[in-house]
């Protein structure tokens, strides 16, 4: 999804008390930034307006909750929804954090001493020429990495409204080692349990295109 650049949202991530400046200095420790280092973790690649992430960690604060997006004009609006989701459940953004990084170098912010339980990955960009298809955040490459710190028994929820990458990411998952769990086709007819929809979610199942997901899991090899 393009977005163009929006002067206020740099600044506006600067002054926020969820924004991860500089998310190198947290790799290794990233349960020592939240306030309850002692919950578990859960993680959204690519956040985009950030309405899942905020909505699942409002309803959900014994979890902490990372949301990492490329573009920071992108989380500017995710910050603003989050406040948002906060004032009007009369909560304090405390199990929550976002920081701006490219997906694909995760290794570089994330070590295996950070240890998620789940993973969601919200529309992505589906990358649908050959040449482009190792930079899908499903790819074998990606997830290789992702595994590094997703916890035995840990979860990936993901969700496309794309046929061909869903398509091809079960075979990527099961590439990788993972178990599929649940697989949908249609999520208006068997949706991914506690699904939140997202704003992609809503413009495409209102233009009649199918939404699917999957659950897979991350097994001992």
């Amino acid at each position: 999804m393009r977005i163009r650049h929006k002067p206020w949202a740099q600044p506006e991530l600067d002054q926020s008390s969820i924004y991860i400046r500089n998310p190198h200095e947290c790799y290794g420790k990233w349960k020592d930034a939240f306030e309850n280092p002692n919950q578990e973790m859960h993680l959204e690649l690519g956040c985009g307006r950030g309405t899942f992430i905020a909505k699942k960690a409002v309803k959900n604060p014994d979890i902490n909750y990372l949301a990492i997006d490329i573009k920071s004009d992108m989380l500017g609006y995710a910050n603003r929804n989050v406040q948002h989701e906060y004032m009007m459940a009369n909560r304090t953004t405390n199990n929550i954090l976002m920081c701006t990084f490219d997906i694909e170098r995760i290794a570089l912010i994330i070590s295996e001493e950070d240890v998620f339980s789940r993973i969601y990955i919200n529309f992505c960009n589906p990358w649908p020429k050959d040449r482009h298809k190792k930079r899908r955040l499903t790819h074998t490459k990606q997830l290789t990495n992702y595994k590094k710190s997703l916890k035995k028994g840990g979860q990936i929820f993901f969700k496309t409204d794309d046929d061909e990458l869903f398509t091809e990411s079960l075979d990527y998952f099961k590439e990788c080692g993972f178990r599929l769990d649940f697989i949908t086709y249609d999520m208006t007819e068997n949706s991914l349990p506690d699904n939140i929809i997202t704003e992609h979610e809503k413009m495409f199942m209102d233009e009649g295109i199918k939404i699917k997901g999957l659950i897979a899991t991350y097994t001992e090899e």
